[in-house]
């Protein structure tokens, strides 16, 4: 069989991924926080014709002959720059200024990290993500806005502490939202929903309760737009349609190279 049908399926399927990854990040292009996803190639192992050798005593060196049998994906990686703000005016909306920083959230025992600032309150007061998450405050515990009717207003400071006023004039502020952020951000898994968790390569969390210095400002009354450029993507499309077509005339050639020599028997 020919070497390079093989290498024209790799470039098939490896293509087709491309364009999974390019599609995924244009049907995200307005969630909330998302982050553009790109992907490289690698060659795979080579076929060794011949081995290089080294200069003797009349003759110089000589290179060896490889040929190549074909392609693979090297890594699908993510884009964690900070998309544009977007001013919602809604006072459960928020942002942070800063790449690398996340909100913390909780299902159970399970804790997830989120961009999505875009919360909710349940009949409780408990703030929430739009899936039911319990979003965290600094030393580990949901938080709550009271609904009971005692409450005026709130508001978010830009260090993230949420200020109570209720009725009577007392002021509440004793709660701060939690961030958390990652030695490697990319080992991040994404969970959909908006969700990450942590992995073996992600490192373990950093939290805003320890070191708030480190972290951005949190804004509220707006949310993070994602960051695909529709202009790039729309570019990466064309290239990888295109790579996708130029492989399949591979096979197509090699199915008449073989058809002829199936013909020289007649």
């Amino acid at each position: 069989m020919l070497p390079s049908l093989y290498s024209g399926i790799s470039g098939l399927k490896a293509n087709q991924q491309k364009l999974n990854v390019v599609a995924n990040n244009i049907a995200n292009s307005t969630t909330t926080g998302f982050k553009t996803q790109s992907m490289n190639f690698e060659d795979t192992l080579s076929q060794n014709l011949s081995d290089p050798s080294a200069p003797a005593a009349n003759t110089g060196g000589v290179n060896g002959k490889q040929s190549g049998l074909g392609v693979k994906i090297g890594g699908i990686n993510a884009d964690f720059s900070e998309g544009s703000p977007q001013t919602t005016n809604r006072n459960l909306d928020f942002m942070i200024d800063k790449a690398g920083d996340y909100f913390v959230v909780k299902s159970g025992t399970q804790e997830y990290y989120t961009r999505d600032g875009s919360f909710v309150l349940d009949n409780q007061g408990n703030l929430l993500t739009t899936d039911g998450l319990y979003v965290q405050k600094t030393g580990g515990d949901k938080i709550t806005i009271p609904v009971d009717g005692t409450v005026e207003s709130f508001s978010v400071g830009q260090d993230g502490t949420i200020t109570i006023k209720k009725t009577g004039g007392t002021v509440d502020d004793t709660q701060k939202i939690r961030l958390a952020t990652f030695q490697n951000e990319g080992g991040l898994k994404k969970m959909g929903n908006n969700l990450y968790s942590m992995s073996s390569n992600s490192g373990n969390p950093i939290y805003s309760d320890t070191n708030p210095a480190i972290f951005g400002n949190i804004i509220q009354g707006s949310l993070e737009m994602s960051n695909v450029d529709l202009a790039q993507q729309f570019t990466d499309m064309i290239v990888a349609s295109r790579a996708f077509e130029a492989n399949g005339k591979i096979i197509t050639t090699d199915d008449e190279i073989l058809q002829d020599l199936v013909n020289l028997k007649r």
